[in-house]
């Protein structure tokens, strides 16, 4: 066990935007979580160097200091928050292994949290007097005419592609009926929350129901892109040595992170970005598509999932199989962090390498590899 390696990940269900998680705030969210990755592994809580949290609509005041102090750690962990919005989940782990890797830390607590229900109301002030005025996107580049709606840059990357709406509810009716499959084995990836153990979106989505769906824009509709939601998810990332002393009391098996990067790309169609991230990150690893076993890309839009599966050169049998953010919902900062939580349980099952991509506004794409090695496959547990 050598690098950064992720000892145990967990995450709460994701239930979308007024349900079942709407009374809580972020460190509600995410403290549970913390705190269950941390019995996972035996590790005491003194012994965590950092927490990094992604949140992308909660309005700043350093989340992840109060998930941190809400989750019983010692006061002199800090805490780091980062928002690069969609992305940021899956830049938290990766903060986390350059920490480790560079021995600055050797305990990081790392992912995301979001309360789609709880966020602030934002308005822009203007220095001449004009009253305040409530903006729902804010905005990702300095050029208004290449800082497109995000179901438009969607819609524009279908007709680009030749990606059909038909072709995007087929995705989605298949994203739906992989988490329901996988909701009938235990679900221990999730922290029971709110009383909620399961995600409470993932539906029986049939072609007639795609059919009906509300038209959002183009090819895009209700059925075909993800609702807004809450949840939190976080991955205990630590070094060899940490991982070495834990390995025989720890049920969880070790992970390590291999490669990992975020690339910009064009503003105007940032569905692609990911595929370049993916590139290079199985390039890092020395890894080519068909080695993967595994893989988890975010489905904000079933459009832009369908445009990174086949851009990557991904089978599409290892992506998703066992539902994406289409039969869950968007957390939008705390996304990509489920994608690595999730990734980490279908490594503990079936071993392997794999990868987890997503894609933010403003043309951003992040990648991040793990693989179950020979070392951290000795203490295996199978994991629904």
């Amino acid at each position: 066990m050598t690098g950064a390696l992720i000892i145990a990940a967990r995450r709460s269900a994701v239930a979308p935007k007024g349900g079942g998680l709407a009374h809580c705030d972020i460190h509600d969210l995410a403290a549970p979580v913390i705190q269950a990755v941390l019995a996972d592994a035996g590790l005491d809580d003194g012994e965590v160097d950092e927490v990094i949290l992604s949140n992308a609509l909660g309005a700043g005041g350093n989340p992840a200091r109060r998930a941190a102090l809400a989750a019983g750690l010692p006061e002199r962990v800090a805490g780091l928050s980062v928002d690069r919005q969609c992305c940021g989940g899956l830049d938290a782990v990766l903060l986390a292994r350059a920490m480790v890797m560079s021995g600055q830390h050797d305990v990081v607590i790392a992912g995301g949290a979001e309360s789609y229900s709880r966020r602030p109301l934002r308005s822009r002030t203007f220095a001449d007097g004009r009253p305040a005025e409530p903006y729902e996107q804010a905005p990702f580049t300095p050029w208004p005419t290449r800082d497109p709606d995000m179901a438009e840059a969607a819609d524009a990357l279908g007709r680009q592609l030749g990606i059909s709406r038909r072709d995007q509810d087929d995705w989605a009716i298949s994203s739906h009926a992989g988490a329901r499959r996988w909701q009938t084995h235990p679900q221990d990836e999730i922290v029971a929350l709110q009383g909620l153990t399961r995600d409470a979106f993932t539906r029986d989505l049939t072609p007639r129901l795609c059919v009906r769906a509300p038209v959002v824009t183009g090819s895009i509709t209700a059925a075909n892109m993800a609702v807004a939601a809450d949840g939190a998810a976080f991955c205990l990332v630590v070094s060899g040595q940490v991982a070495r002393r834990l390995a025989r009391q720890s049920t969880r098996p070790a992970i390590r992170i291999v490669s990992g990067v975020t690339l910009g790309g064009d503003p105007t169609l940032p569905g692609l970005a990911p595929v370049t991230a993916i590139k290079k990150s199985l390039r890092d690893a020395a890894l080519a598509p068909s080695d993967l076993t595994c893989a988890e890309i975010m489905e904000a839009f079933a459009v832009q999932a369908i445009a990174c599966q086949k851009g990557a050169g991904l089978a599409r049998d290892i992506v998703n199989s066992d539902g994406g953010g289409l039969a869950r919902g968007h957390p939008v900062g705390a996304s990509g962090a489920i994608l690595a939580v999730r990734l980490y349980h279908r490594l503990a099952r079936q071993g392997g390498a794999g990868v987890a991509a997503i894609a933010a506004a403003g043309g951003l794409g992040t990648a991040l590899v793990l693989r179950m090695d020979q070392a951290g496959s000795s203490n295996p547990r199978k994991l629904a």
